[in-house]
């Protein structure tokens, strides 16, 4: 077979055998955010390129080199969104949702794309769970974030992962942390790669960032921006840190995270897994304070998340922590000639009906291979059901794992007789549900 074509490099199939573990994901993290308060918001998949231009930092490598940008037929140019915290903040100013009152709290599960080589850990199309917090500058917000983002890998059982904290400062003591940074990188600008070079002027902190071994080494040695840090912001990190501490979070300083987008400041986060190599950032965040007034609206103070969900499905897996199989078919009928298929039918829609998974041949098979497919999908209880069955208003329903049989009802009484029997089995937990019909 010669397929016209294959996927995209640097996107990946999520097929029905693994869809399973994504669910599962996605329920604890709709689960937490839920706890703390947060409520769902979808955006679109793009946005104007001005939108990320203007929030994410021009002088980033998302910005510079990451972005999928094209143009419409009416020559606006668009892009597909690289994060999902811009696209959030427009949404809130532009429908207004601040005329309901502080704090925002909302949460989104996403897709995203960015235009880099394509590596384990790392695809051109990924998804994000995030959390954003708008109209709350207290320390206890920063804190709650990083407490909701734990939250998801305690409830997941990962333990091997390490959060490690750091304050990039604020308008006001953030120019004379660029200067000290300008004085030092200048210092090796022959060394820096032309990237590098042309951020110097601009945004040396960007430097910091740069994946690049050469520049990586020499921003080793640069200044610590914990040394420049102003009284208010000194007060904000110690506030942050008094409250992990107060709820047992254990965490390291590290002066050398700044985050790869530009809106940041203050409070900068991020949680790291040593189990899955060099990719080993699972989750970053912070604080982005000038955000909102950047892309047009009112000051508004501002923090939140990404949590990339491959990259946790990677932690999960190694680390050897099983995800719950996916629930299997209750009852398989087995309808053997046309008035027997369609009293099949009409069961398995009554089954189904009342929450549980039920099946019936739908391809034309024989009563042999019916009864082969119901072994593959480890359905739980199967029926035969022919003329002189029909003709009884009775069938035989077999325990597909002890192989004993029952006779029970195929007329009005049989979703009574056959929640009996799945109860009897050990099913305990549809006690309620049954009670109920």
């Amino acid at each position: 077979m010669k397929l016209i074509t294959k996927i995209v490099e640097g996107a990946k199939d999520i097929l029905p055998a693994d869809s399973y573990k994504w669910q599962f994901v996605e329920d604890i993290m709709r689960k937490q955010a839920m706890s703390y308060g947060f409520k769902e918001i979808r955006t679109p998949v793009f946005e104007h390129t001005e939108l990320f231009e203007r929030g994410v930092g021009d002088t980033t490598d998302v910005v510079q080199k990451e972005m999928y940008t094209f143009k419409t037929k009416g020559e606006k140019s668009i892009t597909l969104k690289p994060e999902g915290t811009a696209g959030a903040a427009r949404a809130i100013l532009e429908n207004g949702v601040y005329n309901d009152g502080y704090p925002i709290k909302a949460y989104y599960i996403t897709p995203c794309y960015r235009y880099e080589r394509a590596q384990k850990g790392r695809q051109r199309e990924f998804h994000q769970f995030g959390l954003e917090v708008y109209g709350a500058g207290s320390y206890f917000a920063d804190a709650e974030v990083i407490c909701a983002a734990k939250s998801v890998f305690d409830r997941l059982g990962i333990e091997n992962i390490s959060l490690e904290l750091n304050s990039i400062g604020c308008k006001k003591c953030r120019p004379n942390y660029h200067k000290a940074l300008k004085e030092y990188f200048a210092s090796h600008e022959e060394e820096l790669c032309d990237t590098c070079r042309s951020r110097l002027d601009k945004n040396p902190m960007r430097i910091l960032d740069c994946k690049s071994p050469v520049c990586s080494e020499i921003a080793k040695n640069a200044p610590i921006v914990l040394d420049y840090l102003c009284d208010e912001c000194n007060a904000h990190f110690d506030g942050v840190k008094k409250c992990l501490d107060s709820a047992d979070v254990k965490y390291t300083i590290n002066p050398q995270i700044v985050r790869g987008l530009d809106y940041y400041t203050r409070t900068v986060f991020e949680f790291v897994s040593n189990n899955i190599g060099a990719q080993g950032t699972v989750c970053g965040g912070g604080r982005y304070d000038g955000l909102m007034e950047e892309l047009g609206g009112q000051p508004t103070p501002s923090l939140g998340f990404g949590m990339g969900i491959e990259r946790l499905l990677m932690v999960l897996e190694e680390s050897n922590i099983e995800i719950p199989k996916p629930p299997v078919c209750d009852l398989y009928v087995i309808g053997l000639g046309e008035n027997a298929q369609i009293k099949a039918f009409n069961i398995v829609e009554g089954v189904r009906n009342s929450s549980l998974i039920a099946e019936c041949d739908i391809v034309g098979r024989n009563l042999k291979k019916q009864m082969m497919y119901a072994n593959k999908i480890n359905a739980k209880f199967t029926m035969v059901i022919g003329d002189s069955e029909i003709e009884n208003n009775k069938a035989k329903i077999r325990n597909m794992a002890t192989k004993e049989e029952k006779e029970i009802s195929i007329d009005e009484n049989f979703f009574e007789e056959f929640f009996a029997v799945y109860v009897e089995d050990g099913n305990k937990n549809l006690l309620d549900m049954i009670n109920k019909l």
